[in-house]
């Protein structure tokens, strides 16, 4: 391999959460800066390999390692190829990756991101692998750079790691104690994303509405502002150029009036909630460490719509918690009767090695936690469709996306999202290329059709469905870039991975695993 990057190319590949999406994202800027280029062909012909791993699921080391089996062999015949391994799984294995893999560089953690060009060179020049974990945060993550993925959607970070003690959930042990950026530094970064051509942000922290924990002299724990992010939101609304605001994920426990009255007064952010249930039954709750009760969840839905009509909720549930009888889960399909989710991520209980969760007794038969989840599915399809079709008939403003349908060259179909993150796909029959919206411009549809994870908007005889066509500066980035060669690149924005009303577009080697506060 040369000795200088700028001849060296890179792969980096993410599990997990959005977090970790947009973790990879400074990963690739990072490598980027320090001169490598992006591999066009995959892991098989990159001189470096970056594992972004999860902890989460129950079988993470066992993927991690299967992949790394296979990259030793790639390895074996590509002498100086590096493979370095990040994330939350090295954050709880620490030297356990190198030694069961002995052919990995580097080993770095959730704290130290911005560590990765120099343990790969210091690994180069030694010879040896490095590891290098950080107990704490080394450095804010935004302040890293960043290769963003497409030209209109951004991630935003408010704060990272969490201050909840949920039992299945091992994400406060790696991701750390709730660290809050200044609202300035917030609003500072989306002003220079809209200046590039973003027209839709997405505020991200593993416990978000949680923002502010640490403001006004606050030592720990949610004893500080707890209006900050009510603030942020609005505050987001002032700036121009700036048309959809998002967040993900909430937490039941810090939902407050003043953020569904931001929501519902501050036109730039979407009516659009992804708010984790995981049970209905109080008792699971109590087990889980989640700190609400059923009524209080119900309750929190039912302002929310009162004050958002048209507004769409999405929630995470797990089936098969520790302990779970058949009383408590008719309990969870109860709270999915009544809240009508436009949409839920379901997932079967597995342990997380180093929760408390997983040494609790009367874990549930796997042949009942697999009964119970269809039941539960076959529900939320039911109720997802029904309220899909309540949407035939309207018509919506769409942000084209890139991407997310996989069949609209054989149907003359594009595909963007509404307001409410619902997924349309929309016809532009025989419209001349050089005439068709591109990602990032706004299109109006009228929904024709509803299956329970997508809308249509057909025209009339397989002729186009836009009504209307806005052309935008994100558009016009979008463009830029695609005129651009791909080693050029380099602050694009992502494609938002977030939960959305659709079925699940699968991330690169990803999985919903760390959306569950």
């Amino acid at each position: 391999m040369p000795d200088t990057a700028t001849d060296k190319t890179y792969i980096v590949r993410t599990y997990g959460c959005q977090m970790n999406v947009h973790d990879s994202e400074r990963l690739s800027g990072l490598l980027e800066g320090a001169g490598y280029v992006r591999a066009a062909d995959g892991a098989s012909e990159a001189d470096v390999v970056v594992l972004n791993t999860c902890a989460v699921r129950e079988n993470a080391d066992n993927r991690l390692y299967g992949n790394l089996g296979h990259l030793a062999s790639v390895k074996a015949g590509r002498p100086g190829m590096r493979i370095a391994v990040g994330g939350c799984l090295a954050q709880k294995d620490r030297g356990e990756i190198t030694r069961r893999a002995p052919w990995v560089d580097v080993v770095f953690g959730t704290h130290n991101i911005g560590a990765l060009p120099v343990l790969l060179e210091r690994a180069r020049v030694q010879d040896e692998a490095q590891v290098e974990i950080l107990e704490s945060l080394d450095v804010f993550p935004s302040t890293l750079p960043t290769r963003r993925e497409s030209a209109y959607a951004a991630w935003v970070s408010v704060s990272v790691g969490c201050n909840n003690t949920c039992t299945f959930c091992i994400v406060p042990a790696l991701r750390g104690k709730e660290k809050d950026r200044r609202p300035g530094e917030i609003l500072s970064e989306i002003e220079a994303l809209v200046a590039e051509g973003v027209c839709e942000v997405t505020l991200l922290g593993q416990n978000v509405n949680a923002y502010g924990s640490e403001f006004g002299g606050a030592a720990n724990g949610h004893s500080g502002d707890r209006e900050a992010f009510a603030k942020l939101l609005r505050a987001c609304g002032r700036i121009e150029g700036l048309e959809r605001v998002r967040f993900t994920s909430p937490h039941p426990r810090d939902f407050t009036d003043d953020v569904i009255a931001a929501m519902a007064e501050t036109p730039n952010v979407m009516p659009q909630l992804h708010m984790p249930l995981q049970s209905g039954s109080d008792t699971v709750l109590r087990a889980m460490r989640r700190s609400y009760r059923q009524d209080r969840y119900l309750g929190i839905i039912e302002r929310v719509r009162a004050a958002m009509p048209d507004a769409a909720i999405t929630t995470d549930i797990i089936v098969g918690f520790p302990g779970e009888t058949e009383e408590d889960f008719e309990q969870t399909m109860h709270v999915v009767r009544e809240a009508r989710f436009s949409a839920a991520f379901t997932f079967q209980y597995s342990k997380r090695p180093g929760t408390p969760a997983a040494t609790m007794e009367e874990q549930v038969p796997k042949e009942v936690v697999q009964a119970r989840y269809e039941r539960l599915v076959a529900l939320q399809e039911e109720i997802s469709w029904e309220e899909n079709k309540k949407q035939v008939g309207r018509t919506v403003e769409l942000l084209v996306a890139e991407g997310e349908g996989r069949k609209n060259g054989e149907t003359r179909r594009m595909s963007g999202r509404a307001p409410d993150n619902r997924l349309v796909h929309f016809g532009v029959g025989d419209t001349a290329s050089a005439d068709l919206p591109r990602p990032g411009d706004m299109v109006s549809v009228e929904i024709t059709y509803a299956a329970p994870h997508h809308l249509n908007a057909d025209g009339a005889d397989g002729g186009s469905a836009i009504k209307a066509l806005r052309r935008t500066r994100s558009g016009d980035a979008w463009q830029a870039r695609q005129e651009q060669p791909e080693s050029e690149r380099g602050k694009a924005v992502v494609t938002l991975g977030m939960p959305s009303i659709g079925k699940p577009a699968a991330q690169p080697e990803a999985e919903n695993a760390c959306g569950v506060c």
